[in-house]
């Protein structure tokens, strides 16, 4: 078991999101590596290496943007807050809650934006896609063995360099050159990326600490407030639930779950059947009282010892 002092470093970490940050970097870094050795085989053909380097350096990265929104619960907590059609049409919303409500679209943004930045930048520092994509765009004019060749003829013998195709004795030492130029260029477009990241993210955090309208120990409560109140709603949220489908279940069969001593059932009507097909999950109009189940609120109580029966069990 860990001591009191590991636990709080952990729970600290898990805080402040480190230690889950950590945990996403590490886990696309693996997932980019396997993904390069499983499934990228560049095509080593004129006009194609361009368009499958680029995609594989792309498509991913945004596909992990949009999960990294997708992901966070923060992101459907903000869209329902400020788009429900629930919500008071005339609601003037402060200038301290649209700071805040900045604050937090910047977080989520920032969050969502380290699994992508971190595979462009493991891709780059890799170069694989890189010297696939920009393989046939080199310039070889300075090289006395391309002379004699033609433009179409150097953009085949260059697309076919990173599958280290075979080369005559005079192109072999070109070609090592260019892979090592195109992965100078790859690695030094990833350290790029990554400073620039780095900068951005000080830069950002420092603007967002300098313009929100809380104090240090403000937002800390505040986000501890955040927290506690997510916490709480659902464990309120769900024992409210539980015992609101439990009386509707009461009404409509006689009896609770796990109840033992059972003495009087009731049969559901046929219309009673009719009127809990239709579920009615959502808040419309100006009713004051909503349904969220199935259930509905059909079966009232009026009916319970009417038109369906019950039957009384004696022990």
């Amino acid at each position: 078991m860990m001591g009191p002092a590991l636990n709080n470093i952990v729970s600290s970490l898990q805080r402040s999101g480190t230690l889950i940050n950590s945990l996403i970097a590490a886990l696309t870094i693996g997932g980019q590596q396997l993904f390069s050795s499983f499934t990228f085989r560049c095509p080593c053909q004129v006009g194609k290496n361009f368009y499958y380097g680029s995609a594989f350096l792309v498509i991913p990265a945004l596909i992990l943007l949009v999960a990294g929104y997708a992901l966070r619960s923060q992101t459907w907590t903000m869209s329902s807050e400020y788009c429900c059609s629930c919500a008071r049409p005339h609601r003037r919303i402060g200038l301290m809650e649209r700071r805040l409500a900045c604050l937090r679209l910047l977080s989520i943004t920032g969050r969502a934006l380290l699994a992508p930045l971190t595979w462009l930048a493991a891709t780059l520092m890799t170069g694989t896609y890189y010297e696939c994509a920009a393989s046939e765009f080199v310039s070889v004019d300075h090289y006395p063995v391309f002379d004699n060749i033609s433009d179409s003829k150097q953009e085949e013998i260059l697309a076919g360099f990173p599958c280290c195709q075979s080369a005559t004795s005079d192109l072999i030492p070109v070609r090592d050159e260019v892979a090592l130029l195109l992965r100078y260029q790859s690695q030094m477009l990833g350290w790029i990326l990554v400073t620039l990241a780095t900068i951005a993210a000080l830069v950002s955090y420092s603007l967002v600490r300098c313009c929100s309208p809380l104090t240090s120990l403000q937002h800390c409560y505040w986000t501890n407030h955040l927290c506690n109140e997510r916490e709480l709603f659902e464990q309120a949220a769900e024992q409210h639930s539980r015992l609101l489908i439990m009386q509707r279940i009461k009404k409509l069969f006689g009896f609770i779950p796990g109840n033992e001593d059972v003495r009087h059932i009731r049969i559901p009507s046929c219309q009673d059947w009719k009127d809990i097909s239709a579920p009615s999950l959502l808040c419309m109009g100006e009713d004051l009282h909503a349904h969220y189940s199935f259930l509905g609120d059909q079966v009232d109580e009026a009916n319970e010892e009417s038109k369906s029966g019950g039957i009384e069990l004696k022990p």
